[in-house]
């Protein structure tokens, strides 16, 4: 089953002290940096895949091999494995291949007991047949699968690079539960891709801005 990418960090780290610097990784990023950008709350879980085939549902983590936890696969399996979801998926997608990416959160799963007193499923992005969906179609596809999806973040101004970085700088209060934000993800809000077909993505985690 396909894996889901890695995203990169927005800023490069010295190689000699490991510390976060102003340099980019990404030269387009940086040349998009003051452009205007979509920020969802990046989730401190753990990865899980869920693909409709067009016949049945498969549940996976970030790896083939690696183990879903007993209560967030029992979780997938109450909220996918019905004839109603069934029905609902064989409506809307038919055939095609649709791969839902979201994130296993909650308690004992990283820190995620100050998110949820049980183990939960959120949705963050969506791929038919090898695309990517943009944010609105994803949250549109969340909505009417009944699935929570991961909340935009306004970082304020026009929700550029720089303005998300210094919000992050706040150590903002995460919006699903009593515990601080791990970050934010960003893509353009215009969805764009770099010369090998990849999209343009980011993340920008609290804890390394901390550091600096």
């Amino acid at each position: 089953m396909k894996k889901y990418h890695k995203i990169e960090t927005v800023h490069l780290r010295d190689e000699k002290t490991h510390k976060l610097t102003e340099n980019f990784r990404n030269k387009k990023v940086e040349y998009l940096k003051d452009n205007e950008w979509i920020f969802t709350e990046k989730i401190d879980g753990t990865n899980i895949r869920v693909l409709w085939d067009g016949h049945t549902f498969t549940f996976a983590g970030r790896t083939d091999k690696a183990q879903i936890p007993k209560p967030l696969f029992q979780r997938l399996t109450d909220m996918f494995l019905n004839d109603e979801m069934e029905q609902v998926f064989e409506q809307k997608f038919g055939e095609n291949n649709v791969m839902l990416y979201g994130e296993g959160y909650g308690v004992k799963i990283q820190n995620g007991g100050a998110y949820s007193d049980t183990q939960e499923f959120i949705l963050f992005d969506v791929e038919i047949n090898g695309v990517y969906l943009d944010k609105e179609n994803v949250n549109d596809i969340a909505s009417s699968l009944g699935l929570n999806v991961v909340p935009i973040i306004d970082v304020g101004y026009f929700n550029d690079i720089q303005t998300a970085v210094e919000y992050i700088k706040t150590n903002p209060q995460s919006q699903l539960g009593k515990k601080d934000m791990e970050g934010v993800v960003g893509v353009p809000k215009v969805r764009l891709f770099d010369e090998n077909g990849d999209r343009l993505i980011v993340k920008i985690k609290t804890k390394d801005y901390k550091e600096r």
